[in-house]
C-alpha cells in the first residue's frame, strides 16, 4: 500500500452525483477537492491502509489534498486501540481538520476507556483558536463525559465559550441539547446562560429529541427568549 494506491482505490469508488450532493453539505470544503467516494467505502479502504502498515505514513503525509483523504485519516485514527497513540494522532490532525464531517467522524473508540487521560487534552483544545479544534473538545465532552461521568463543571466550559463561529456554536447547542436528554433538572439552568442563538437552537434540537420527554419539552419551550 501507497498513496498511489490509495488515490486509486479513491478514484476507482468515484460516484460523481454523490460527490455532488456530498460537497453541498460540507461547504467549507471545496467541489474540486472532492472525489465522491460513500464513507462504508472510505471506512472499509481506512482498516485496509491500517492492515498493510502503511497508515503511520498516510498519516503524518500532512495537508492532504482530497476531502476523502482527510476522512481516511479520522476513520484511521478511530481505529486505533492504544490510547496514547490515538490521541497523539488526533492532536497532531486537528490544526489540518477544516470541515465539521471529518471532525465529528473522528471518534477513537479507545477515549471512552480513558477518560481521565482524556480530559487534559480536551482543556487544551478547548482554548484553541481553530474552529474544528473547539468543535472537537465540544464533541469530546459530549460523547464521554454525559452520563455517569457527568460533572457541571463541563457545562460550565461549555456554556463560556465565546465564539461567533456557526461550527462552534452548533456543536455548543448539540451538547446542551443532549445534555437536556441526560442530565436535565442539572443542565437546565445553563439555558438561561445561553446566548440567544445558541439557545434557540439548543432548545430546537432538544424538543425534536425523543429522549427529552413532553413535559421538559415544555419547560424548554417556555424559556426560549430567554426569560425566567
Amino acid at each position: 500500500m501507497n498513496k498511489k494506491c490509495i488515490l486509486d482505490s479513491l478514484y476507482s469508488g468515484a460516484d460523481l452525483k454523490y460527490r455532488d450532493f456530498n460537497s453541498s453539505l460540507v461547504p467549507t470544503v471545496d467541489k474540486s477537492r472532492f472525489i465522491g467516494v460513500r464513507t462504508p467505502q472510505l471506512r472499509v479502504l481506512a482498516r485496509d491502509i491500517i492492515k498493510s502498515g502503511y497508515d503511520k505514513d498516510f498519516i503524518h503525509d500532512l495537508p492532504h489534498k482530497f476531502f476523502e483523504e482527510n476522512q481516511l485519516h479520522a476513520f484511521i485514527i478511530s481505529e486505533y486501540r492504544d490510547f496514547d497513540m490515538a490521541v497523539l494522532a488526533v492532536d497532531k490532525f486537528l490544526p489540518y481538520v477544516d470541515n465539521w464531517a471529518t471532525c465529528d467522524q473522528m471518534s477513537p473508540k479507545v477515549f471512552a476507556k480513558n477518560t481521565d487521560k482524556l480530559l487534559p487534552y480536551i482543556e487544551k483544545w478547548i482554548k484553541s483558536k481553530h474552529v474544528y479544534t473547539v468543535r472537537f473538545a465540544v464533541l469530546s465532552l459530549m460523547r464521554y463525559f454525559m452520563d455517569n461521568n457527568f460533572d457541571d463543571k463541563y457545562a460550565d466550559i461549555v456554556l463560556k465559550i465565546k465564539s461567533d463561529k456557526y461550527y462552534v456554536n452548533m456543536m455548543r447547542a448539540w451538547y446542551f441539547a443532549t445534555a437536556a436528554a441526560k442530565q436535565f433538572d442539572r443542565i437546565f439552568p445553563c439555558f438561561f446562560k445561553l446566548d440567544d442563538w445558541t439557545r434557540r437552537c439548543a432548545i430546537r434540537k432538544a424538543c425534536e429529541s425523543y429522549r427529552v420527554s413532553d413535559e421538559n419539552k415544555v419547560r424548554l419551550r417556555s424559556i426560549k427568549g430567554g426569560q425566567k
